[in-house]
């Protein structure tokens, strides 16, 4: 719901718009960017440090940084599963336990090696928070012309659907019963 609050979805457009061109002018890399910050972040803090030391002064105020082994073991296990979900998928899908999975999943590869043959991932993230914050606000207000088209849409497909099935799908599947009845 975050495209009803305008002000904040036109500040995180902005920002993000800035990051983009920051990066693709300067030619940086998140990467470089973050590990320089980091770099001079720990700079900063051990002066901070020393001097402080030296000068009888309070050391820059830090907080505890710990990991209960509660919370590492529930993450973990977290982890653990969604892994062993994932891995259990995919071992459907190369045993040829699921074709309908496998189509899905071969498709969305070879849209994403396409999408990512086009452009970089810093532009494609930018046109991707560009699109997620935009066409909620779009279907919102164009909501009854969205749905007329995309129902008659989905009327149309099911008629193909159905005469693509009469001609061909309806052949394979008499051919096969003819080759098993022959056999």
């Amino acid at each position: 719901m975050l495209w009803r609050r305008g002000n904040l979805t036109l500040g995180i457009l902005l920002v993000t718009l800035a990051a983009w061109v920051v990066f693709e002018k300067s030619g940086y890399t998140l990467l470089s960017l973050v590990s320089s910050v980091l770099l001079l972040l720990s700079v900063i803090l051990f002066l901070w440090a020393k001097s402080a030391a030296i000068l009888n002064r309070p050391a820059p105020p830090l907080p505890e940084l710990y990991l209960s082994e509660e919370m590492v073991n529930e993450v973990g296990a977290f982890i653990r599963a969604h892994v062993n979900d994932f891995l259990s998928t995919s071992q459907d899908i190369a045993m040829g336990r699921d074709a309908r999975l496998f189509v899905k999943v071969a498709a969305y590869l070879l849209l994403i090696s396409v999408i990512g043959g086009l452009t970089d991932f810093l532009t494609l993230g930018y046109t991707s928070l560009v699109v997620v914050l935009t066409v909620p606000a779009l279907y919102e207000r164009y909501e009854n012309y969205i749905d007329s088209y995309a129902i008659t849409g989905f009327r149309k497909m099911q008629q193909l659907y159905v005469k693509f099935d009469v001609k061909f799908v309806n052949r394979i599947r008499k051919w096969i019963l003819e080759r098993q009845k022959l056999s």
